[in-house]
C-alpha cells in the first residue's frame, strides 16, 4: 500500500513511528528518509515495537506535519491521529479501527492469554483508553478512506463517520491464467489463530480422499501439523515463486479467515483458480459467490466450522465446471494496481481541486 501510495506521490515526505527497513531493502519506499518517533530509540524497540502500544498515540501526536498543505496516512493503528491545523487536509486510509480496541479485544485477549487477573486488567484498561482516543482523532481527518465496504461498516460504527471505499492495490500482474488444474486444494497464510488454518486442515481430515497443500508458517505450525493427517501436506514458509506456482495448479484456493479485505484470494483468482471462502468480511467483496452473482469465481461456507467446509468443498466438486477460470482472472484484474492509482489520485485531486475553488470564491 505505502509503495503504491508512492508512486502516486513520488515526492512526499514519509513519517511513521519507527522504521526498521534494513539497507538495500529500501526500494519500494523509494529510499526516502522516514521522520520517526521516539519509540525508536525505545529498548528493543526493533523486536519488540508493540510492547510499546500504550505510547503510541502520545508518539503519533509528536510528529509534526504542519508545514504541509496535504497530510496523507495510511491508518491501522494510529496513524490518523497525526496533528494537522483547520488549512490542512488530512486524508486517511484506515485499513480498520485498532482491531483488538473494538470488536476483536476479547478474541485478542483470549488469544493473548489475558482473560484473568492482573495483567487482563491493565490490558483491558489500555484498550479502554485507546478506544477513546480513537474515537476523539478520528474527527480531526477530513476524509475517510476505507479499504472495504466490510471496513466502512466498522468505522461507521467506531466514528459514526462516513468512508469512502478504494479497493486495495493487489499485483495480479505477478500471477498467470493458468487453465489446467491438478487434483488438490492448497490454502496459504500465516499460522495464527484467526486464520483459522487449524479448522481447515481438521476439516480435510474428515476428507480424506482429497489433497490439502498448506503454505505458511507461525505460532500454530507445530500443533498444526502434529494433527494433519496423510492427505494433508504442510510445506512451511515458501518463497513466491513456490507459492505462485501451488495457487496456479491448485483446483481450488481454501480461505477460512474474516478478514478486512484478503489479497491472498484475489491473487488466487489472478491465477484463474476459484475460492472457497468464509462468507463474511471483505471476501464478499472480493470473491463472486455461485449462485450469488453472474459470473461466479467461488463459493462461500457461512459457518467456521468443520462441517461448513466439508459441505462447501464437496458442493464445490458438484458445481466447479461452472466456474470459469478465465472469469476468475477477469474478476481479480478488477483489483490491480493501476486501477488503485488511477482511483486514488482523482479521489485526492478532487479534494484538492474542491479547496482550490472553496478557497477562490472566499476571496472574490
Amino acid at each position: 500500500m505505502l509503495e503504491q501510495i508512492l508512486n502516486v506521490f513520488p515526492d512526499a515526505d514519509l513519517f511513521a513511528l519507527v522504521d526498521f527497513i534494513p539497507e538495500g531493502q529500501r526500494d519500494f519506499i523509494k529510499n526516502k528518509k522516514v521522520t520517526t518517533t521516539f519509540i525508536q530509540n525505545m529498548p528493543k524497540a526493533k523486536t519488540k515495537y508493540r510492547n510499546y502500544l500504550p505510547f503510541m498515540p502520545i508518539a503519533i501526536e509528536q510528529l509534526d506535519v504542519s508545514a504541509y498543505d496535504l497530510v496523507i496516512s495510511s491508518s491501522h493503528c494510529v496513524a490518523k491521529g497525526v496533528l494537522t491545523g483547520p488549512d490542512q487536509v488530512h486524508i486517511s486510509y484506515v485499513h480498520s479501527p485498532i482491531r483488538y480496541a473494538w470488536d476483536l479485544q476479547h478474541q485478542y485477549l483470549k488469544e493473548a492469554g489475558l482473560t484473568h487477573g492482573l495483567k487482563s486488567k491493565i490490558a483491558r484498561l489500555i484498550m479502554h483508553y485507546m478506544r477513546i482516543w480513537d474515537t476523539r482523532t478520528s474527527n480531526g481527518v477530513d476524509y475517510l478512506i476505507a479499504n472495504s465496504k466490510f471496513i466502512g461498516r466498522r468505522i461507521w460504527k467506531c466514528y459514526r463517520r462516513e468512508s469512502d471505499v478504494i479497493y486495495p492495490p493487489v499485483d495480479v500482474e505477478k500471477f498467470q491464467l493458468c487453465t489446467e488444474k491438478e487434483d488438490f486444494y492448497m490454502t496459504a497464510s500465516r499460522m495464527v489463530p484467526y486464520k483459522k488454518m487449524g479448522l481447515i486442515v481438521e476439516a480435510f481430515n474428515h476428507m480424506p480422499d482429497k489433497k490439502l497443500i498448506v503454505i505458511g508458517k507461525g505460532p500454530e505450525f507445530d500443533k498444526i501439523q502434529k494433527v494433519a493427517g496423510p492427505n494433508v501436506t504442510l510445506m512451511g514458509y515458501q518463497p513466491d515463486d513456490v507459492l505462485r506456482d501451488y495457487m496456479e495448479r491448485a483446483k481450488a484456493f481454501v480461505f477460512a479467515a474474516e478478514e478486512d479485505f484478503g489479497i491472498t484470494p484475489v491473487e488466487a483468482q489472478a491465477c484463474g483458480t476459484p475460492v472457497i471462502a468464509y462468507g463474511k468480511g471483505g471476501a464478499l467483496e472480493t470473491v463472486r459467490g455461485y449462485g450469488k452473482e453472474t459470473n461466479p469465481t467461488g463459493i462461500f461456507f457461512y459457518h467456521q466450522n468443520i462441517e461448513s467446509i466439508i459441505g462447501a468443498v464437496e458442493k464445490f466438486d458438484k458445481i466447479r465446471n461452472q466456474i470459469s477460470y478465465e472469469d476468475c482472472r477477469r474478476h481479480a484484474e478488477s483489483f490491480s494496481i493501476p486501477r488503485f492509482q488511477k482511483e486514488f489520485r482523482d479521489y485526492v485531486d478532487n479534494i484538492m481541486q474542491a479547496k482550490v475553488d472553496e478557497w477562490k470564491d472566499s476571496c472574490r
